[in-house]
């Protein structure tokens, strides 16, 4: 498959599209970048997407080259061109390509910002066969820049942490910051005790996820009490469950966490229903 993608103004086959070696997101990971999932061929939280987007900009004084009507429409043209169902749309904008390597910002005047998405086909994303099962997830130390809130393209240490579970055998892996979980290698974590959902509150120590933001407020208005504080990674084994949150994966039940199993090893009933109520809240907004 040749993708149509967008990069810079253009819409273009995967196969032409180009990106200059100066770029300062190739040099110096100088970027944002955001995926939103499409289901049933609309955008899903499309809305809060952008805003996280436009913060992440402002956050790092980085220029915006495109609107939010415009961005809108590229989306809508991807999903369009390249007959996406159920799928992603990845977005990302860097700091652009001046004319050699600098540790100083470009000027902004003479540098425009670089812009690319492109989509990624996922047939069955809403059900997808491991929220059957849950996952399972291992603990590591997080080391990662203080400003996790800005959503770079940074994202070496996450990848590690993926290759960490790999090879342990599991899933996914927790951070752990001054004894306290601080989120998924990509995705936020929750625990539930009793019918309590408990998450981290937001900070510059997590990303603001978008997903997270629709879950809490799908699951305050069923009436499901929710606690925004630190727990550590021995109050998450002793939980009743646990899972995570992404635009990629939904709500996904986490089964296990550092070998020990929680309940009977299957996911209970608080993320499946959230799963079901995001999923289709969701498909009832989308654009």
């Amino acid at each position: 498959m040749n993708r149509i993608v967008y990069v810079n103004g253009v819409y273009l086959p995967e196969s032409e599209a180009k990106v200059s070696i100066f770029d300062r997101g190739f040099l110096m990971a100088d970027g944002v970048y955001e995926v939103t999932s499409v289901l049933g061929g609309k955008l899903i939280d499309f809305d809060g997407h952008a805003f996280r987007l436009r913060r992440s900009l402002t956050e790092l004084e980085m220029a915006s080259p495109i609107s939010k009507n415009v961005l809108l429409e590229v989306h809508r043209e991807l999903v369009r061109l390249n007959e996406i169902d159920e799928g992603m749309i990845y977005l990302q904008i860097t700091r652009g390509a001046p004319n050699d390597r600098d540790f100083v910002f470009p000027d902004p005047e003479k540098t425009p910002s670089t812009i690319v998405l492109f989509t990624q086909n996922k047939p069955g994303l809403a059900n997808n066969p491991a929220a059957k099962k849950g996952i399972k997830v291992i603990s590591i130390e997080d080391i990662r820049w203080g400003r996790r809130d800005i959503k770079t393209v940074q994202l070496l240490y996450p990848s590690m942490g993926k290759m960490m579970a790999k090879k342990a055998g599991v899933d996914d892996a927790w951070m752990i910051q001054d004894g306290f979980v601080t989120e998924g290698t990509s995705n936020n974590a929750y625990i539930v005790k009793g019918n309590k959902i408990i998450t981290r509150a937001k900070s510059n120590d997590i990303l603001h996820g978008i997903t997270r933001a629709a879950v809490l407020r799908f699951a305050e208005e069923a009436q499901m009490e929710i606690e925004e504080r630190n727990f550590s990674i021995e109050e998450a084994r002793e939980a009743d469950e646990a899972f995570i949150t992404s635009a990629s994966t939904f709500v996904m039940p986490v089964v296990e966490i550092d070998g020990v199993m929680l309940g009977d090893g299957s996911p209970g009933n608080v993320a499946p229903r959230l799963r079901e109520i995001y999923i289709d809240e969701s498909r009832k907004i989308a654009i």
